[in-house]
């Protein structure tokens, strides 16, 4: 199925994530600035995995020097760890440990477009919060308080904010932390950028208060997407909640899987040193980029790899991607996929000439279609 067939019908097959599904059948393009992945580590980059690999091998709740190695990274005990298969099985494993059918959970917007399927797929009920464009897309206390009910189970946000690389300090998450103790709910984090930030490494939201449920992974900040290596940090009650449900989806980590991560853990300095030298001059690039054009407006990412501009007085820009798709072979992900459909989603994670030889493209159809 064709990018433009999920374009014109997104539920199609019931696709629970439109998003995901958009990005899986997306057509192979030259300049491709739609991923949010940083380049891929090789096996080069793990030194010496090869001689330490091994396939026979079984750990009922994860391989504990894992274990230890995460927690050692945030300063948790192993009992309030639990591992998951990337961020995205993390999450719909927090979501299941948390979620009952008929739950009320507050979501972000714009947002992550899986962040909203899992709620739905649990059959909980979905209400919104804004972050708005003026605001610097920040997390409003007030705006959270203002959709919270005392129904209200579980608030779903992201830090870096996914998509627009906004941050959120610990004195708004603990702003929204006294909320959710008000009602008896519990909040859930994604991380997964978080580490993309340049300087030391920020806590994660779950050291703020049990309160906080935290998921990340080492693929966003780390380029090891392949690992599929997420884990979930917690009160002790809900890490053993989130391996019982682990339990139903997948039973057990993949072994290898788990001792690559755990070398990574030990490379971790050598890896966001890697990571910088990839995201700092493309960062650079696309700020200077964005920043020269009068037809695009943004909030600069804290972090991240992706940027998220918009086009003034263009509603929706999907005619626009699927123009600057076909006829100047370059990718970005459409805003709508995220519910802000004036923007799109810039990838900045990958090759940098793949990422000039995109922005030069991408100026050439903005001169000629928007403004030509």
């Amino acid at each position: 199925m064709g990018a433009h067939q999920l374009m014109a019908n997104e539920r199609m097959d019931g696709a629970w994530t439109p998003y995901v599904a958009w990005m899986k059948h997306a057509p192979a393009i030259p300049n491709n600035l739609m991923g949010s992945n940083l380049l891929p580590c090789t096996v080069e980059d793990l030194p010496g995995v090869r001689e330490r690999l091994e396939l026979d091998a079984f750990h009922e709740e994860g391989y504990p020097p894992l274990l230890e190695a995460i927690g050692k990274r945030y300063q948790f005990p192993v009992d309030r760890i639990a591992l998951a298969t990337g961020a995205s099985g993390a999450n719909f494993i927090a979501g299941g440990a948390l979620l009952e059918a008929g739950d009320e959970v507050l979501v972000e917007r714009p947002v992550y477009d899986p962040l909203l399927g899992i709620p739905r797929f649990l059959g909980a009920r979905i209400r919104r919060f804004d972050r708005v464009f003026d605001d610097g897309f920040q997390v409003d206390p007030d705006r959270v308080a203002a959709a919270l009910t005392p129904k209200t189970r579980l608030i779903i946000l992201t830090n870096l904010h996914n998509p627009t690389g906004a941050r959120t300090s610990a004195e708004r998450l603990l702003a929204v932390g006294e909320l959710a103790d008000g009602v008896g709910a519990k909040v859930l984090v994604d991380e997964v950028y978080l580490d993309s930030v340049g300087g030391d490494p920020s806590p994660p939201a779950a050291s703020l208060s049990p309160t906080f449920v935290s998921t990340s992974s080492l693929t966003k900040a780390y380029g090891l997407s392949g690992l599929r290596a997420g884990w979930i940090l917690a009160a002790p009650e809900v890490a053993e909640g989130c391996r019982r449900v682990r339990d139903l989806v997948d039973g057990v980590g993949v072994f290898p899987s788990e001792l690559m991560a755990l070398v990574a853990f030990e490379n971790l300095p050598a890896l966001r040193a890697r990571a910088r030298g990839i995201l700092d001059p493309n960062f650079e690039l696309l700020t200077r980029f964005v920043e020269s054009r009068p037809d695009l407006l943004w909030v600069r990412p804290r972090g991240g790899s992706v940027g998220f501009p918009k086009i003034p007085g263009l509603e929706d820009v999907s005619a626009f991607v699927e123009i600057l798709r076909t006829d100047y072979e370059t990718g970005v992900v459409p805003g709508r996929f995220f519910e802000a459909p004036s923007h799109f989603r810039i990838a900045l994670g990958g090759k940098r000439d793949v990422l000039e030889t995109g922005l030069h493209r991408l100026g050439e159809a903005l001169d000629k279609e928007l403004t030509g």
